[in-house]
């Protein structure tokens, strides 16, 4: 992994939070989700018209990968209207890296170095470090509901990396293979609010408009710039590097949504900046 290369993970990382954390401000979900979604679709659209169609061989990973980020998006609303942002947030994302580790290794071939294992090793274990303390932290007893989706979400995150990890290196250009996965995932949230909502949907969508075209602009920008990444480096340092984005937004969750951060969070956050040194070593 090339210092341009980090430099690009560790921006989507922060896009990536700033968007969950708009998704989190709109109270309806399925509004939230609907305006992300839908505007993403409208974006990645116009995208295609300017970029070639990904090679044939990276259309079933496109299909496997839309209906997997469906899942991911469906629990994530589950897990954001049931727990604190600050804690379903961690929980979400930092389950994925060492599930990625180990499914890239069994399906892709791809084995780490000392060094990067290393780093991907420390990495998680400040990542795991913020979701324990998300948990011991609250004053209530653990929402195990929302535990459980937040679990499942990282799970299906795990999944759609190593999809997406494959699909975007045989589609011949990342730009049109984001695109595309942005056209086919989507569609059916926006769908699923028309048909649930009705004739209420735009009335409830309006107020929340540009918030929700924020959301999908940065939404875009997270998740192709991981793809990029994925074609130039191994899908588990980036895994773990995407996931730094759990610092941000347990920063986030103090600062806008006044949830404890502490002193733990900031441990986290070194190991994070020690697993990343690691992973940077053999470049």
């Amino acid at each position: 992994m090339t210092p341009l290369v980090a430099a690009a993970v560790l921006v989507a990382a922060f896009t990536h939070a700033s968007w969950n954390a708009i998704a989190h401000t709109i109270k309806d979900q399925l509004v939230a989700f609907t305006l992300i979604a839908g505007g993403a679709t409208v974006i990645g659209a116009v995208v295609a018209c300017f970029a070639p169609l990904p090679h044939a061989a990276a259309w079933p990973y496109l299909i496997v990968s839309a209906l997997l980020h469906v899942g991911y998006q469906a629990l994530l609303m589950r897990s954001f209207s049931l727990g604190d942002f600050g804690q379903m947030y961690p929980i979400a994302r930092g389950t994925a890296p060492l599930v990625v580790t180990v499914l890239a290794a069994v399906f892709v071939g791809e084995s780490l170095d000392a060094w990067q294992g290393a780093g991907v090793a420390i990495a998680s274990a400040g990542l795991v470090g913020v979701a324990l303390w998300g948990i011991r932290g609250s004053k209530t007893a653990p929402q195990w509901p929302a535990l459980l989706a937040a679990l499942a979400t990282g799970l299906s995150i795990a999944a759609y990396t190593v999809v997406d990890g494959v699909g975007v290196r045989n589609s011949g250009s990342p730009i049109s293979y984001i695109a595309w996965l942005m056209i086919l995932e989507g569609v059916l949230i926006p769908a699923y609010a028309l048909y649930a909502r009705r004739g209420l949907l735009l009335a409830q969508l309006r107020p929340h408009a540009a918030r929700g075209l924020l959301g999908a602009v940065l939404s875009l920008i997270a998740y192709g710039l991981v793809l990029w990444a994925q074609t130039r480096a191994p899908l588990a340092p980036v895994a773990a590097l995407r996931e730094s984005s759990i610092i941000v937004g347990a920063a986030i969750g103090a600062v806008f949504f006044k949830e404890r951060f502490g002193t733990p969070r900031i441990a986290a956050a070194g190991l994070m900046v020690v697993g990343i040194s690691l992973m940077l070593h053999t470049s």
